[in-house]
């Protein structure tokens, strides 16, 4: 049911590959600066996905960027979602 629940209800927490400190950058790329690193065993939020740059990791290569955070972004090669496609809407 949509409407006055809360997000945090909602939220799902989804594994890192294990033994990876995994690179949060500011945007859907490579390119973009590192902002934090992630520490092994982290799990993270799933807000939104953006096609960006082309990763190989421990899930296969994808294209698709996972933002965890307002302007945090993973690979989503290296993210445990159970799928190789977008399981979120696209970020705007």
């Amino acid at each position: 049911m949509m409407g006055a629940a809360t997000a945090e209800s909602a939220l799902r927490y989804y594994p890192v590959a294990p033994g990876v400190r995994l690179n949060v950058r500011s945007g859907p790329g490579t390119n973009y600066t590192i902002v934090r690193i992630l520490a092994e065993g982290a799990q993270v939020p799933i807000f939104c996905q953006s096609p960006g740059t082309t990763v190989t990791g421990p899930y296969g290569t994808s294209n698709i960027w996972d933002n965890i955070d307002n302007g945090e972004y993973v690979s989503d090669a290296y993210v445990n979602t159970g799928s190789d496609g977008y399981i979120k809407p696209r970020c705007s």
